[in-house]
């Protein structure tokens, strides 16, 4: 098995400031409230600088990376 390493959102502690749409359009959008939409599957490597850096500015702390284990199918 591979590991994956994965955008999480704790929708609870999420405020809707939209940094990290702004930081990461190709992962992230907003939807009607501000809040984020993420694409679901894994954060490739040519985008990998780039999740770390929304993490970092998130005033809430509501974004992280996640790794898992990927099954094959």
């Amino acid at each position: 098995m591979k590991r994956q390493t994965a955008l999480t959102i704790d929708r609870i502690r999420c405020d809707g400031h939209g940094h990290w749409a702004e930081l990461l359009p190709e992962l992230i959008r907003l939807d009607s409230w501000g809040y984020p939409i993420t694409e679901s599957g894994p954060v490739t490597k040519q985008l990998s600088a780039h999740p770390k850096r929304a993490v970092a500015s998130c005033p809430v702390l509501a974004l992280a990376l996640r790794r898992r284990e990927a099954t094959d199918r």
